[in-house]
């Protein structure tokens, strides 16, 4: 019969193993493009997410109401406060989705900030693809009923 597992055996485990996370992130690189890139996108790898790690941070703040109206009374102080470089405070200050995308910006935590400016995560798409929202949100539709004959 085969010995029960028993989950206190495990515990420690990361700690006593490091699991070399650290390191495996300073040793793994990635192309800095890929293969075929996508024309007008920019890739968020983990080169855009170290790039864009202040201002993914500062987005995920807007979580908080606090945060959102403190953003709201000082914006430069608040983006100096997270330590966003000069390309993503100009990005943040001229609301450029495509800057704060080629910044290091994820989607999902623009998302956040889009918010403040009462935007949507469609308007972000639209932003991105350089179409208003009603095509972008046309063109999400028309894949939706016919995914196999767009591209």
């Amino acid at each position: 019969m085969a010995e029960e597992f028993d989950p206190r055996q495990m515990q420690g485990t990361f700690e006593r193993q490091n699991c070399g996370i650290p390191e495996l992130l300073e040793t793994t690189s990635m192309p800095s493009t890929p293969p075929n890139p996508i024309p007008g996108t920019t890739l968020f790898d983990g080169g855009q997410a170290r790039k864009g790690y202040a201002l993914n941070k500062m987005c995920f703040s807007f979580n908080s109401a606090e945060a959102r109206d403190e953003f709201r009374r000082d914006e430069a102080a608040y983006t100096r406060r997270f330590g966003l470089n000069d390309e993503q405070a100009r990005a943040i200050r001229e609301r450029d989705v495509l800057g704060l995308l080629a910044a290091g910006g994820n989607v999902y935590y623009l998302a956040k900030f889009a918010g403040i400016l009462g935007l949507d995560v469609q308007d972000l798409g639209a932003a991105q693809t350089g179409m208003s929202k009603e095509a972008f949100k046309a063109r999400l539709v028309a894949q939706n009923q016919q995914p196999e004959t767009l591209s």
